[in-house]
């Protein structure tokens, strides 16, 4: 059966292939209304490559073996020189390695060029360093440039965490120590601000308004900011590593291509939102601290 399965797919693939060959060369001699003759000549050629590939690589490699379906909320932890360190851990270090060495690179080979009229490059960093410091002070005003350089750097390692998953390494992003540790860093970010802007006794204050009845109610708010942060991101990051998992589970043997295209959104697209989503609350709440 798998023999005829894999010939099969040649077949398809081969005539999908011919037919959309034929479509090309009438589209060139000026035939019009061949639009959807294309496009499925272009569905039967990837659907019979597909299965071609997928039978040829089960009939190489053999079955997948079935595996229990489990999801730990907590990392796997590794012995590393007699010290139990949580791998999320390591993968945050590895991330923050690869920054920092990507940093230094730019700073002594890009930096050192850059003109009084940008070009190149330069152009590009230029643009990235304006849209984070309007994208700042849109929200919250201006308070300094320490602010936009820490949400540039935030949004950085979450993507960079997110990045890492395309290598088979869980995301630290999906490890609730990971992002309540991001969110505790904005909890303090919040009252800092807030303190610095209107003093210790300005920001009490302010969490009394408008009545000192809501003060007990604003502090229990406040306090739930850096818990909220933190299950928001941890639950769609570790949803998104959940769905790839039971497509892997689900698919078996057939497991191929399909895995890759989806993961171009849980692992690209859906980790961008989520960092938009923590950039944007990050300085929600710093703005309401402030005004």
């Amino acid at each position: 059966m798998d023999y005829g399965l894999l010939a099969l797919g040649l077949v398809l693939a081969v005539a999908g292939g011919l037919w959309r060959r034929s479509v090309a060369a009438r589209t060139a001699a000026g035939q019009s209304g061949l639009k959807k003759q294309r496009v499925w000549a272009t569905i039967l050629l990837v659907a019979g490559a597909w299965c071609f590939v997928e039978k040829g690589l089960q009939l190489l490699l053999g079955d997948v073996p079935g595996e229990e379906f489990t999801v730990d909320i907590f990392a796997e932890r590794i012995d590393v020189g007699g010290v139990t360190i949580s791998a999320t851990v390591l993968a945050t270090w590895a991330v923050m390695a690869v920054v920092l060495v990507l940093a230094l690179l730019f700073r002594l080979l890009v930096v050192p060029k850059m003109t009084d009229r940008p070009r190149g490059v330069q152009n590009v960093v230029e643009m990235c360093v304006e849209f984070i410091c309007s994208f700042t002070k849109t929200s919250v005003g201006d308070l300094g440039d320490h602010l936009p350089s820490y949400i540039f750097s935030t949004a950085v390692l979450m993507i960079g965490c997110a990045a890492i998953e395309l290598l088979g390494v869980r995301a630290p992003t999906s490890d609730i120590t990971m992002t309540f540790t991001m969110a505790l860093v904005t909890f303090l970010l919040i009252n800092y601000y807030g303190i610095r802007q209107k003093g210790i006794g300005g920001r009490i204050k302010s969490l009394a308004k408008p009545t000192p009845v809501v003060f007990p109610m604003k502090i229990i708010s406040d306090l739930a900011v850096p818990v909220s942060l933190a299950c928001r991101l941890f639950g769609n990051m570790l949803g998104g590593m959940i769905v790839m998992d039971l497509l892997y589970m689900a698919l078996g043997n057939a497991a191929v291509g399909i895995p890759s295209v989806l993961g171009l959104y849980f692992n690209v697209f859906h980790p961008l939102i989520q960092t938009y989503i923590f950039v944007t609350l990050t300085l929600t709440f710093i703005g309401e601290a402030v005004e």
